[in-house]
C-alpha cells in the first residue's frame, strides 16, 4: 500500500508560480512512474506530466516550456513546478503513482490562476 499526499496549492495570479509537492509513505520501495494529472470543472481528468523512476518525463502540450516535474527518491517525492500560469491552468491536481501493478492516488490539491 502507497498513501500520497499532495500539497502546495492554492490562488495565484495569471502569469505567477506555484510549485505542487506529493509524498508517498507505506510500502514505497520500488514505486513506479510518478505523475501528475488535472480535473477541472465538467471536465475530464487529464495527464499534466509524469516521471518514470528512472527521471525520464513526459508533459502535456499544453504545459511544455512552463511546467516541471521532478522526483526525489530518497524522499519519496514528486514536485511540479509550474510557472507562467493561465487561468485555463485552474483545477484539481492529483498526485499519482504506480506500484506493483497497482496505480495510487492522491486526494488532490486545488489550484486557481486569476485572470
Amino acid at each position: 500500500q502507497v498513501q500520497l499526499v499532495e500539497s502546495g496549492g492554492g490562488l495565484v495570479q495569471a502569469g505567477g508560480s506555484l510549485r505542487l509537492s506529493c509524498a508517498a509513505s507505506g510500502s514505497t520501495f520500488s514505486i513506479g512512474a510518478m505523475g501528475w494529472y488535472r480535473q477541472a470543472p465538467g471536465k475530464q481528468r487529464e495527464l499534466v506530466a509524469a516521471i518514470s523512476s528512472s527521471g525520464t518525463t513526459n508533459y502535456a502540450d499544453s504545459v511544455k516550456g512552463r511546467f516541471t516535474i521532478s522526483r526525489d527518491n530518497a524522499k519519496n517525492t514528486v514536485y511540479l513546478q509550474m510557472n507562467s500560469l493561465k487561468p485555463e491552468d485552474t483545477a484539481a491536481y492529483y498526485c499519482k503513482a504506480y506500484f506493483r501493478g497497482f496505480d495510487y492516488w492522491g486526494q488532490g490539491t486545488q489550484v486557481t490562476v486569476s485572470s
